[in-house]
């Protein structure tokens, strides 16, 4: 079975829920808007269900509310409706599509979270990376994190939202520069105050985190031995960066996803059996705990 970890589909009800706020994240239309990254144009055909459907190499899809929209970090009363809309309109889109629950991290609501995560195809949680940026985070969303451990089920770190950039920076620069900066945030404060009780999967390769450990070295730091519960996601990354992080965390962490739409997966050509481990074996290990 062929296992994509990442991707974003809004369904229906998400886009006509967004359309109807008059303050950030919102749609116009399908123009996006958050508070702080310039407007961008969603392609409809990026979240049509039945042609990504039709489209789909995985055999198994896990799609995840965009946290870069902030939704987990609105107020409880503002964040929780677009939440449970998430929840029940992303369960309904059926196979291949599974799920990575929401949870707001401002006011955490372990019960309501621990009622999605019973729900058979729902993966696991995701949280920002920006919940995650330090102990304090780590610390405030346990209780979240307890939940995912009762659950037996994984967490997955994704990029929040971006700080309001100046004007003139290319469309590229919240994903290469703030989105980057809070994954390797997420990655050192995990590194420093993380659980090991909790499977928890990085996207983008943790921002590169790991390939740091020189330089943690040299500042007093040290990366010591390798946490089995830690995993790196690939999406946006190739060949070259997929072989620098083996050389420092090895196969087994690593797992295949796309971020698709906004980028597509790619096989980085490194031999039948690793992409057996990353396709198939490392997001099933990810995903159940159990060993292939």
């Amino acid at each position: 079975m062929l296992v994509d970890c990442h991707q974003h589909l809004w369904p229906a009800r998400l886009v006509e829920a967004l359309r109807r706020r008059r303050t950030h994240p919102y749609l116009r239309g399908w123009t996006l808007h958050l508070e702080g990254e310039d407007p961008y144009e969603v392609d409809p055909r990026d979240h049509d269900v039945e042609l990504r459907r039709a489209t789909e190499p995985a055999d198994r899809v896990l799609i995840s509310l965009s946290s870069p929209l902030g939704i987990e970090h609105l107020p409880a009363h503002d964040g929780a409706e677009l939440i449970d809309i998430w929840h029940e309109s992303a369960l309904e889109l059926g196979e291949p599509f599974h799920v990575w629950a929401a949870a707001g991290v401002r006011e955490p609501d372990p019960d309501a979270l621990a009622k999605a995560l019973r729900e058979e195809r729902v993966a696991g949680l995701q949280l920002p990376a920006t919940a995650l940026a330090d102990p304090q985070g780590i610390a405030r969303v346990g209780p979240l994190l307890d939940e995912a451990v009762k659950a037996d089920k994984p967490v997955l770190v994704h990029p929040g939202p971006a700080p309001a950039c100046g004007p003139g920076l290319p469309a590229w620069w919240p994903a290469l520069v703030p989105y980057v900066s809070q994954l390797h945030q997420a990655w050192l404060a995990w590194h420093v105050a993380g659980r090991k009780d909790v499977r928890i999967g990085f996207v983008a390769l943790a921002g590169l985190a790991p390939l740091h450990h020189e330089r943690l070295a040299a500042r007093g730091g040290k990366l010591g031995a390798l946490d089995r519960n830690v995993f790196y996601e690939t999406s946006s990354y190739g060949t070259r960066a997929i072989d620098a992080l083996i050389r420092v965390v090895g196969v087994d962490p690593l797992v295949s996803g796309s971020d698709r739409p906004y980028a597509e997966a790619t096989d980085p050509d490194l031999g039948a059996a690793f992409a057996h481990a990353l396709f198939t074996a490392n997001p099933h290990h990810f995903l159940t705990g159990e060993a292939r």
